[in-house]
């Protein structure tokens, strides 16, 4: 037998350990460790689309798509580029809730002050005269 010692590790294409107990790169990471705002991204381009048509609805679905990239970056062990990912979803989410915002103020000051409300009116009884 030889007197040859076993190769050091992190030599010989075997993985070098982590520093500081970090897993190593495409390790999957839990899922819950990173906010991915999917829920509030969903619920803002929905009301977006009901207050304030198309304008709120596309940063809405930009903040759809960055929240569904959280899981996916997690589950291929990318910590930084989920969090990247989640921070620009938070973004594009609040983006979208201040166009809400603003389309629910231009929806109340349309049928209040803007004679929506005395147009719709017009139009039921013209539906109604018309059956």
């Amino acid at each position: 037998m030889s007197s040859i010692p076993p190769p050091p590790p992190g030599s010989y294409g075997t993985p070098e350990p982590s520093p500081y107990g970090a897993p190593p790169p495409g390790t999957p990471i839990a899922p819950g460790t990173v906010p991915n705002y999917l829920a509030w991204s969903i619920v803002v381009t929905v009301l977006s689309l009901c207050l304030c048509c198309i304008i709120g609805t596309i940063p809405g679905i930009v903040a759809i798509v960055f929240s569904a990239k959280v899981n996916t970056l997690l589950g291929q062990g990318d910590l930084a580029g989920a969090q990247r990912a989640s921070s620009t979803a938070k973004t594009w989410c609040w983006v979208t809730t201040g166009l809400c915002i603003i389309g629910l103020l231009w929806t109340i000051y349309s049928l209040t002050l803007g004679g929506g409300m005395a147009q719709y009116q017009m139009i039921l009884d013209q539906m109604q005269a018309g059956s």
